[in-house]
């Protein structure tokens, strides 16, 4: 049984930084390429931050470059999306995701095998 269960969303006011948190179970991280997405309301599903198998390659998201970082802890079989200067825009529904994908990591949500339930943020003053 695979599981990836998102944490740390909540409410933040712009400006501040969350920290998300996936864990699994079933998988080895280590053996996968790692994205978030979100969704906002409204909106289609979009990548936020993906990082390759290799944990050489990394993807951000036009609108989170300088504010986001992606980063995994094997011993743990965690990744984590830290996100600061939490804007509006950034509320949304984050998810986890896996595939075990070689090389880079895919952007599009239909290359990934494995999906968290989500973790709400929502940014607002």
């Amino acid at each position: 049984q695979v599981q990836l269960v998102e944490s740390g969303g909540g409410l933040a006011q712009p400006g501040e930084s969350l920290r998300l948190s996936c864990a699994a179970s079933g998988i080895t991280l280590d053996h996968y390429a790692i994205g978030w997405f979100r969704r906002a309301p409204g909106k289609e599903r979009e990548i936020v931050t993906c990082i390759s198998k290799s944990h050489d390659r990394t993807y951000y998201t036009d609108s989170v470059k300088g504010r986001a970082t992606i980063s995994r802890d094997n011993a743990k079989n965690m990744v984590y999306l830290q996100v600061n200067t939490l804007r509006p825009e950034d509320t949304a529904v984050y998810y986890c995701a896996a595939t075990p994908v070689v090389g880079w990591c895919p952007v599009l949500d239909y290359e990934y095998d494995y999906w968290g339930q989500g973790t709400q943020v929502t940014v607002s003053s």
